[in-house]
């Protein structure tokens, strides 16, 4: 262990050391990519998919073992037994840093599939990242907002069609998918301007998760209602870097995805996006009470 060292000189080390790490993941990576390039048959792709996520699993255990060497941190998590590597699953976590990835990593690693997220099409050509995450198989979606369906009404359906073909090849590849339902990180400031009703949270953006439902939704196994609490507040990874994460609370509940919610046109049918929202409602409700009770409890939960 070098919790010993001072903060910024451990944060500078975990900082480079992850640095290193994610590098020679992504020269593996691009291998494999280029593979996939030139060799589009299906068997093969196949192969060199699970291979590519092995190095991805690979980057992560390094990481996870880096936290370990540098930090000391009081891991809280509950709710982990009756999980699966080869089930479907729909992560929906609230969002309050960029831990909440690295947290989140450490809590499921090994227990359920690889854990991938919607991208928009436009972030393939992000540079370095773009490639990598399509050789991991990173369901790349194009949605369109609501003023430009109203404009061109023979556009709606389509990015759902496009999500669901990205989604084909995990009927053969057990995935987990994760939703940051708030679609942003939490601050005071935003939970001002949007008069959030929730004291913890911002409010629950509905239009992801229905997406992730509708092009997903038999194959998941079950939701993962996740809620991460930090009981001495809300880290950056800067902080995190430097040893000042010393406690986390991760609550995970398995949920059955309600039958009504599977087959329903979330943007074209007003009732069932009532519905919809109605139930991801009460989820961010009982998400809000076990925080409250938590930071009550001081993290003790």
């Amino acid at each position: 262990m070098l919790s010993f060292l001072p903060g910024p000189v451990r944060g500078v080390l975990t900082i480079s050391l992850v640095v290193l790490n994610t590098l020679l993941c992504i020269l593996a990576i691009y291998i494999g990519a280029s593979l996939k390039l030139l060799l589009p048959v299906r068997a093969v792709r196949r192969a060199l998919s699970r291979m590519l996520t092995k190095s991805a699993e690979m980057w992560i255990i390094v990481n996870n073992g880096l936290f370990r060497l540098m930090h000391v941190i009081d891991w809280n998590i509950t709710g982990l037994d009756g999980l699966h590597r080869d089930r479907w699953y729909l992560i929906c976590c609230n969002h309050q840093s960029g831990v909440d990835i690295p947290v989140l990593q450490n809590t499921f690693h090994g227990r359920i599939p690889f854990i991938r997220f919607f991208i928009k099409q436009e972030l393939f050509w992000f540079p370095l990242l773009g490639l990598a995450w399509w050789a991991l198989d990173y369901p790349f979606v194009k949605r369109y907002p609501p003023e430009y369906l109203e404009k061109h009404p023979e556009k709606r359906g389509v990015d759902l069609l496009t999500t669901r073909r990205a989604c084909l090849r995990f009927q053969e590849m057990p995935t987990s998918i994760l939703s940051f339902v708030e679609g942003t990180r939490f601050t005071p400031a935003k939970h001002q301007k949007q008069a959030s009703p929730y004291p913890h949270l911002l409010r629950p953006k509905a239009g992801g998760i229905a997406l992730a439902i509708a092009s997903m939704g038999r194959m998941f196994s079950s939701l993962l209602d996740v809620t991460i609490v930090y009981p001495d507040g809300q880290p950056g990874l800067w902080g995190m870097m430097c040893g000042r994460l010393r406690r986390v609370v991760v609550h995970v509940r398995q949920r059955n995805i309600p039958g009504e919610l599977l087959d329903g046109d979330y943007a074209a049918d007003p009732r069932f996006r009532m519905r919809f929202q109605e139930w991801l409602h009460e989820l961010w409700r009982e998400k809000d009470r076990f925080i409250d009770e938590c930071l009550l409890q001081g993290g003790s939960r």
